[in-house]
């Protein structure tokens, strides 16, 4: 792994078992997440995915690139466009650094209205 090095895509269907699930293991029990009218009662066209569920997801894509060894150090994330049901979110990354088996990836998580997420994710157990 080197800086300039990308790491492949994951191309990820935002379900509603996902929304939902991922609200649920988080313990987030606002009803954005689950309910379909009371998201739209709130201005929301229908439920869409907590930061949780985000956070999870971009560690999942490092952590499984890296390999067996690989253990997060640090996320830094920011949202942006809604992850709504029927779309699908597509995850790219950057190596950005690398500092012995430690390694800085740049995040974009986008989907059809935009980028969903940003950010970076600091990981060790790099293999050299």
């Amino acid at each position: 792994m080197r800086p300039g090095d990308a790491l492949p895509p994951l191309r990820i269907p935002i379900t509603r078992t996902l929304i939902v699930a991922g609200a649920i293991a988080s313990r987030d029990y606002q009803d954005v997440h689950h309910d379909a009218e009371l998201a739209k009662e709130k201005g929301s066209p229908d439920i869409f995915m907590n930061i949780l569920t985000t956070n999870g997801l971009v560690g999942r894509y490092v952590t499984d690139h890296v390999g067996p060894r690989a253990r997060l150090r640090k996320v830094a994330i920011r949202l942006g466009a809604p992850n709504y049901p029927g779309d699908t979110m597509t995850l790219t990354g950057t190596v950005t650094a690398v500092d012995g088996d430690t390694a800085t990836v740049r995040i974009v998580g986008a989907n059809g209205l935009g980028n969903h997420v940003t950010g970076t994710v600091t990981v060790t157990g790099v293999a050299s």
